[in-house]
């Protein structure tokens, strides 16, 4: 298999599948992804938009791993472990790398807090941007789209903020992708307990599912 530096000196559409090609089959897509952020290719669009990740920080108190490029890493890996249990791994896939494509445009210091309002919706459109500088696949781009557009819709839910929109996610997207693109999420931060995780993840499904006669401990017992 062509190395990080070997697939960053080929046509652009190489590099898509190379990507690609790692994030369907790698037990920890992170080292390739790593190993892809110390060679040129990272100062070229699209990958400019991944290179903000580095230098885009997050909350200390709810991440403790640091940048959102260090998150990222973190999601991927976890995404990887629990991509057999996706309907479309290629577009699950891509939707971890992608989830936190809007913060560095949304991040804001506010005093010793750090927030990214709206980076889930910022998120989705420039995740579409990335993603169709390589491919015109519609249904690709939109299942990728409407994954990183909702991904925070786990906290909203059991929180019961005002951002919630579950009539508009379960029309648009796959709830049970969302829940475990969302525990994949929440997985990716240093020191997150996995039993908590899921409990969260079940009580998302239970509010979001409940009213087609479904039940979240379930999915619970599956994960």
């Amino acid at each position: 298999m062509p190395t990080a530096s070997e697939t960053a000196r080929r046509a652009s559409p190489a590099l898509f599948e190379q990507i690609e090609e790692h994030l369907q089959h790698d037990d920890k897509p992170s080292v390739y992804l790593q190993a892809l952020a110390r060679t040129p290719a990272f100062d070229e669009y699209p990958l400019t938009m991944l290179k903000k990740l580095r230098d885009t920080p997050q909350s200390p108190v709810h991440h403790p791993e640091g940048s959102v490029w260090n998150h990222t890493l973190l999601v991927v890996d976890k995404a990887a472990a629990h991509k057999a249990g996706s309907r479309d791994p290629r577009s699950f896939m891509w939707a971890a790398l992608l989830h936190d494509i809007g913060k560095p445009d949304t991040t804001r210091k506010r005093g010793e807090k750090i927030t990214a309002y709206n980076h889930d919706n910022v998120g989705a459109k420039l995740a579409r941007e990335f993603l169709s500088h390589w491919t015109a696949d519609e249904d690709f781009l939109n299942k990728v789209t409407q994954l990183v557009r909702y991904h925070m819709q786990l906290l909203y839910v059991n929180k019961g903020l005002p951002f919630m929109d579950i009539d508009g996610m379960k029309k648009r997207t796959d709830v049970r992708e969302i829940a475990l693109l969302g525990l994949c999420d929440r997985l990716g931060r240093k020191g997150a307990d996995p039993e908590s995780e899921k409990k969260q993840v079940a009580e998302f499904l239970e509010r979001c599912l409940s009213s087609d006669g479904r039940k979240g401990d379930q999915w619970q017992k599956q994960a």
